[in-house]
């Protein structure tokens, strides 16, 4: 897929998408919302694909909102799907964030909602909404006192000021912290990393994980009993065990 607004590139196993506007910092309108939306439906349906990273053109993660999409009625947010159609979706695929400079608002929460996050070093990581009447509703306010520190966190939102790539790998937001401009290469890098691993077990840590955020334990692994009954059975366990014994590289099938 290839537009004005966002485009998709093919590495691979790995889904590249790029929001693609630079000349208004990559703020995500009713139009870019969509069509991240599409491209992340690409990532899921597509079995030739086992992650996707997600970034910005123009030395640019996000800016969020495109506030004079909002004054005009336009909605950033797509329903059930939430924030830019990525901070509510529900996911079977990792999908990694490649910051390069400012990830502010809504293009932090979009970082956030990634599962993993690679920045660069001179990156900014903000939520500013407290300083235009707002809070940070995609994502921010739920998932960052659950990431760092309580009071770090509420530093974020209160003040409204940002934090440094090397900043953000201190506190445990960043996964890797690289030199500006190598963020998207490490990013595929680390795809290719996940991708030679099973991608049923794959999206089932991520189901796990999300059933467990907040859950009393007893339901946490109840809800692991299930998820690992219906790995248990399927063909990619046999061929793990199998490739393990035969001391070669497993051939996942996704079955």
């Amino acid at each position: 897929m290839s537009t004005t607004d966002v485009r998709t590139h093919r590495a691979g196993t790995t889904l590249l998408i790029t929001i693609d506007l630079p000349q208004a910092r990559n703020s995500v309108n009713a139009e870019v919302a969509t069509l991240l939306a599409k491209a992340l439906d690409e990532l899921e349906t597509d079995p030739g694909l086992r992650a996707g990273v997600l970034t910005g053109a123009g030395g640019t993660f996000s800016a969020g909102m495109d506030l004079k999409a909002a004054l005009r009625g336009e909605s950033p947010n797509i329903p059930g799907r939430g924030f830019g159609g990525v901070t509510e979706a529900e996911r079977t695929k990792p999908l990694i964030a490649a910051v390069e400079g400012w990830a502010m608002g809504g293009g932090f929460e979009l970082a956030l909602a990634c599962d993993l996050i690679v920045a660069a070093e001179d990156a900014h990581f903000g939520l500013p909404e407290v300083k235009r009447g707002l809070i940070a509703a995609g994502g921010g306010v739920i998932r960052l006192p659950r990431r760092i520190p309580y009071h770090l966190a509420m530093e974020f939102l209160l003040t409204g000021e940002p934090v440094s790539g090397r900043r953000a790998g201190e506190l445990g937001l960043a996964n890797r912290v690289v030199p500006a401009g190598d963020a998207v290469n490490k990013s595929l890098l680390l795809a290719d990393q996940l991708a030679a691993n099973a991608p049923l077990a794959l999206a089932a840590v991520k189901t796990v994980v999300r059933a467990a955020d907040g859950a009393p334990e007893a339901d946490a692994f109840a809800a692991q009993r299930a998820v690992m009954g219906e790995l248990m059975a399927s063909a990619d366990v046999r061929e793990g065990m199998t490739a393990f014994t035969e001391r070669r590289t497993p051939q996942w099938t996704g079955r």
